[in-house]
């Protein structure tokens, strides 16, 4: 079974969904990040994907006393980005109860950093390659380098990483399905780590076909919260 990770991205303490990274096309939920995580957990989910937009916009860490509330008030394995810059923040978020720590600009820009921090977190850190026009975006989405999603992966995985979460950015918060052949072909080319989807999910449909094509685990935002795709349906 594919495992199912919801997403929470919060700004200011509230949680809020994006549309193609674009925070001037911004949605607010009514329900608060804690609110959200304690449904997740309610449903039977496990692990929880959490996105300090504040944090991503700003290099650091901005909503680490809502991680903390969440990991608090659930037993959820919480994976956490946004804003992780440098070995302090890993730290605060680590100690704030998140299990996994996000890292993408920083591996895309500087990789002997994020090898360094792979040796002292093994098993704790996850790639997070964000992809626009076939290129690596950092900072927020906010800019693109000249790095290949394949081309970064393969720098790191003489180093123990194991689990990489791949956002399509053009797909992000469109609804209309995730790049199937993207996460097919990334799966099969690293098959000794985990790809993790993001982006576009739509349907109880389309997790289904990317179970079918061999992926492990899916993160899904916007489809939840606008009611696209039915959870009790999919993890009963």
């Amino acid at each position: 079974m594919i495992e199912i990770i919801p997403a929470i991205d919060i700004i200011e303490g509230k949680c809020v969904r994006l549309t193609k990274g674009d925070y001037d096309r911004q949605v607010i939920y009514r329900k608060s990040p804690i609110e959200m995580a304690k449904y997740f957990e309610d449903l039977g989910i496990k692990r929880l994907h959490v996105v300090d937009l504040d944090g991503a916009k700003n290099k650091a860490p901005k909503n680490i006393q809502s991680l903390e509330k969440i990991c608090n008030a659930t037993n959820l394995q919480v994976e956490f980005g946004g804003g992780l810059k440098n070995e302090q923040a890993l730290k605060d978020i680590f100690n704030a109860g998140a299990k996994w720590g996000i890292i993408g600009s920083i591996a895309a820009l500087e990789p002997d950093t994020f090898i360094e921090w792979l040796k002292i977190y093994p098993d704790r850190l996850i790639l997070g390659a964000d992809v626009d026009g076939g290129k690596i975006a950092v900072n927020g989405w906010m800019e693109k380098s000249e790095l290949s999603i394949d081309e970064l992966i393969h720098k790191f995985t003489p180093w123990g990483l194991k689990e990489i979460i791949c956002t399509e950015i053009s797909k992000d918060g469109m609804l209309e399905g995730p790049d199937f052949n993207l996460y097919i072909r990334l799966q099969k080319e690293f098959p000794n780590q985990k790809i993790i989807v993001s982006g576009g999910v739509s349907s109880n449909a389309d997790i289904l076909k990317l179970e079918e094509s061999g992926l492990q685990a899916v993160i899904i935002g916007k489809a939840i919260y606008e009611n696209k795709i039915d959870l009790e349906t999919l993890l009963w």
